[in-house]
């Protein structure tokens, strides 16, 4: 009250201050307070000290310093920054209590709908139980330890899971086959027993049968079909040859296998000629195939004769010079011939036919000398080139495999199973230590030798299938006739690689394993097309050069002879085999 008195005494004297600079200035002239004039304002003196008993009504409410020094603690809290003692740890909650709260309320619980204990039961015994109880109404006792427990405790309808011996929904027992018989209105019995409308057929008294002759008859047809089909599938066709010639040899009792020496260039000679030419005309036909040329090979080294096979299921050796005649033939399969390879000497050959059969053939005699077959269709076959390892040839087969067989033994010594698919050419690279295989599967294998897994595997998703490869003679170099109409390079020695600069486009073989072949001076690429064209390239430009129009059909295979200058023989799905120069 005092202070109160004092800041209006020092507000007048202000004000008196004010008013006379007022009064200077002409303005208007205010009183001044006095203190009698505030005399009221100040506390009655009296001479009895009055006690008044004063009533606080607010609830008490825990300060900050209260909880600070420990006077409080929130218990929904989950972490205290601070020590608690024991008091305000165990101190009573703050607040009236719930008149509401019920005892199932008070009771604890970690989910809404209480508190659930964790029991170790795996998925199957739960959902067993569950479905139990659903179904017939009683269920094993959870909060029973059956372990301990030597009799089971049942919840629900006890009696019915007496009656049942406390069988479950996946367990079989009388309740399934009562129900089945209110089902099916029989006997469980004859239903569990029933075997079908037609079981009263089943007495021979009621079958009709044929007649005596009627059987024999009926048993001889079985007989001869089974034969048919045994003899075209198990048995061999018969082999024969036939030879064309008069005389087979010569007055100095030598063969036609024998190289000629009148032809006017070493047939001898290992070096290949200096510079090739594009052949421009046709200069001789062979013909004496009935149906298409599926391949044909020429002498080793030489090439002064000329193997071919065809779909008539024949094999023909020509003379390449001189009269050019058909030399011999060779009869022995019963399907069309796939593919065909000499040896080394050119003294046998061997043969692949849609017969399932691979024959070893004599070249001189025409004499069949040995069958090979794992009953699936050799698709190719070749010699290991190897001097020392003339006994041993590799066949693509149809089931995906590589087999290699010993001609001493006849029996498979090894396979390399890693195709996905038919396997379509085997060619022998890097001196002979590897050979490449291609596959339907439209991937390119490399493998090492006699180890029937492939150490290089070459497969893009933009690659097609290459049924048809051949090694450059520099053996340098693959050309791989590619099913998207173009040729493919790929390099034969060590890291195989795709040589993206060379490649041969602008015939169409889609569908067709058209041989792809080089001139011996590697200037010239030549390959056949679906439309029957020979093609040919040039090795450095990869342009095409020439494009002769060589067979009414597929020409299948086109060979540039390894000692002509500009000689390149073509056979055709027409059944012929054409000479140009």
């Amino acid at each position: 009250m005092s202070a109160a008195i004092a800041s209006l005494v020092s507000y007048g004297s202000d004000s008196d201050s004010e008013n006379e600079s007022e009064s200077n200035t002409g303005g208007e002239k205010v009183e001044l307070v006095t203190p009698e004039a505030t005399a009221h304002l100040k506390p009655l003196q009296s001479a009895k000290t009055m006690s008044l008993a004063l009533l606080n009504s607010a609830p008490e409410v825990a300060v900050k310093e209260a909880v600070l020094t420990g006077t409080h603690l929130d218990p929904s809290l989950k972490e205290v920054t601070y020590n608690p003692t024991f008091e305000t740890m165990f101190a009573p909650e703050f607040g009236p209590v719930n008149p509401f709260k019920s005892q199932q309320m008070a009771a604890p619980r970690n989910m809404l709908s209480g508190y659930a204990e964790p029991a170790h039961l795996n998925d199957f015994m739960f959902e067993q139980q569950r479905r139990t109880f659903s179904t017939y109404g009683y269920a094993l006792d959870p909060s029973v330890d059956t372990h301990q427990s030597s009799s089971n405790t049942y919840i629900g309808a006890v009696e019915e899971a007496e009656k049942n011996k406390g069988l479950t929904v996946f367990e079989s027992g009388p309740k399934k086959s009562e129900k089945r018989k209110k089902v099916k209105g029989g006997d469980a019995e004859e239903i569990d027993n029933f075997l079908g409308p037609w079981a009263k057929y089943a007495d021979e008294k009621d079958v009709a049968k044929p007649s005596e002759e009627q059987q024999k008859e009926l048993d001889e047809i079985t007989a001869k079909r089974q034969k048919k089909g045994r003899n075209e599938e198990e048995a061999p066709a018969e082999e024969k040859t036939i030879l064309h010639v008069k005389d087979m040899y010569d007055y100095q009792g030598r063969s036609y296998l024998h190289v000629p020496q009148d032809v006017g260039i070493n047939l001898r000679s290992a070096e290949a000629p200096d510079k090739c030419y594009l052949p421009k005309k046709q200069i001789h036909v062979w013909s004496g195939h009935t149906k298409g040329v599926s391949g044909i090979r020429l002498f080793p080294n030489s090439g002064h004769l000329l193997l071919s096979c065809s779909m008539d299921c024949k094999i023909k050796l020509w003379e390449v010079y001189n009269e050019r005649r058909c030399i011999r033939t060779f009869i022995g399969h019963s399907k069309a011939v796939r593919d065909i390879c000499f040896n080394n000497t050119g003294t046998q050959f061997l043969s692949a036919a849609y017969d399932r059969y691979l024959k070893l053939w004599d070249s001189e005699t025409g004499q069949c000398i040995s069958r090979f077959t794992n009953r699936k269709v050799p698709y190719c076959v070749k010699f290991n080139p190897d001097e020392d390892k003339q006994n041993l040839f590799v066949a693509g087969m149809s089931d995906k495999k590589i087999v290699q067989w010993d001609i001493r033994t006849g029996e498979v010594v090894q396979e390399y199973d890693r195709h996905l698919g038919a396997v379509n050419t085997i060619t022998f690279v890097d001196e002979n230590r590897r050979f490449v295989s291609t596959s339907d599967d439209k991937s390119l294998r490399v493998w090492e030798w006699d180890i029937p897994v492939d150490f290089k595997y070459i497969a893009e998703p933009s690659m097609h299938s290459m049924p048809a490869v051949t090694l450059s003679p520099n053996g340098k170099w693959l050309a791989c006739q590619s099913m998207d109409n173009q040729i493919l390079i790929f390099g034969a020695q060590n890291r195989f690689r795709l040589n993206k600069k060379k490649v041969f486009k602008g015939h169409m073989v889609a569908g067709y394993a058209c041989q792809v072949d080089f001139s011996p001076d590697m200037s010239y690429v030549v390959s056949g097309d679906a439309d029957g064209k020979l093609n040919i390239w040039d090795w450095k430009t990869t342009k095409l050069y020439h494009r002769i129009k060589a067979h009414d059909k597929v020409c299948i295979s086109a060979l540039w002879h390894p000692h002509e200058t500009s000689k390149v023989i073509t056979c055709g799905w027409d059944g012929q085999i054409k000479l140009w120069d």
